[in-house]
């Protein structure tokens, strides 16, 4: 009976539901501190355009960089009028990785910042890529692969994906390495990228039953510290390699997402709904104008007037009268309580929406 209520209510109310908590890896449920990427961004100029470049006179910007490169390049066009449309101003943006090494390659993404129409078939010219100190650390340069495409005629034209967007698949060199010496860390500390203290405790009993000594220490519900002297280990990356792999079991919030647009419902395995009635209908108000020409008899003396005629209307749809949905103390059978009312997904949002108001829906409710 439950999995006939399970498969209506995948077909009929697009709710999906995620599997049941399994043991996950500690890497994917940590971050390690000091092992981040850093973002690096530039400014730069993209040539090869065919005619799809910025107008210089809407971006004096673009002509701006564009007369230093030609500058430094030795080339002097002072004074000159040079327009060409075959050009465009870009931000430059890219990740420096953990432990990236000079001489690496990092991809590039590549974003208009004038009027351009579109960045295919450029390729953009030698851009250094500065991060957050302000030091260079990349230098890019190369053929974009464009994410859209876009057509035009006289009368009109399409666009398909963001043309003035695109990518350069290891389209930048690593100049400059980040300076830190992970060999020094004595302690380090794990962060937990949803943090909660059932699964910290875990982690922490997890990694000190492998390891066989108390070298793990929850500290709150998103760190947890580990003692690298501890685990007497040649080095911290080898005490991380010991312990990444370990399988702990995570603990997730009763949550129920939606997605208003699609009319997607995600709910949790924790969710639990008490004993609650639900009564849900729809009102339409109906206002329609058609003024009516009045005219007088033929040959008489008057004119024409035009009265105003409104006629409005209320319907009201029987709806689903007053429904229990009972108590459910699982998933199964709160899905199968809620398909009881036979509504429609959008309907079935708003419901809940009241359910959560009343406090009988237990669980966070996340509209997006």
């Amino acid at each position: 009976m439950i999995l006939r209520w399970l498969v209506v209510l995948f077909a009929a109310f697009s709710v999906a539901l995620p599997a049941a908590a399994s043991p996950v890896r500690l890497k994917d449920l940590v971050e390690f501190d000091g092992v981040r990427g850093n973002d690096l961004v530039g400014y730069g100029l993209v040539v090869g355009l065919n005619s799809t470049g910025d107008g210089l006179r809407n971006s004096p910007f673009t002509e701006e960089i564009m007369s230093n490169i030609l500058e430094r390049l030795g080339v002097n066009i002072s004074g000159e009028q040079f327009r060409p449309k075959n050009v465009a101003a870009v931000f430059v943006t890219a990740e420096l990785p953990a432990f990236a090494r000079a001489g690496g390659q990092i991809d590039v993404t590549v974003s208009a910042v004038g009027d351009a129409e579109s960045l295919l078939g450029g390729t953009l010219i030698m851009t250094p890529l500065n991060a957050a100190d302000g030091q260079i650390y990349a230098v890019a340069q190369g053929t974009i692969i464009a994410g859209g495409v876009s057509a035009e005629g006289e009368a009109g034209g399409v666009t398909q994906g963001v043309p003035t967007s695109g990518t350069i698949p290891s389209g930048a060199r690593i100049e400059r390495e980040i300076s830190f010496d992970f060999t020094d860390l004595e302690v380090i500390r794990l962060a937990l990228r949803e943090p909660d203290f059932t699964t910290a405790s875990r982690i922490e009993r997890v990694i000190n039953g492998a390891v066989g000594r108390g070298v793990a220490a929850m500290l709150d519900s998103g760190t947890v510290r580990l003692d690298i002297a501890g685990m007497r280990a040649p080095s911290p990356a080898h005490a991380l390699a010991q312990v990444e792999n370990l399988l702990v079991e995570p603990e997730r919030k009763a949550r129920v997402v939606v997605d208003q647009r699609s009319g997607t419902i995600v709910m949790g395995q924790d969710v639990r709904i008490s004993r609650v009635a639900v009564s849900q209908g729809n009102l339409t108000l109906r206002i329609q104008e058609r003024p009516l020409a009045v005219q007088p008899n033929p040959f008489a003396r008057g004119q024409t007037v035009v009265v105003p005629r409104t006629e409005a209307q209320i319907e009201e749809e029987p709806g689903i009268g007053l429904a229990e949905v009972p108590e459910g103390t699982s998933l199964s059978e709160v899905i199968a309580g809620l398909n009881a009312l036979g509504v429609a997904p959008r309907d079935m949002i708003d419901i809940l929406k009241s359910i959560k108001a009343a406090g009988a829906l237990h669980a966070e409710f996340v509209v997006r």
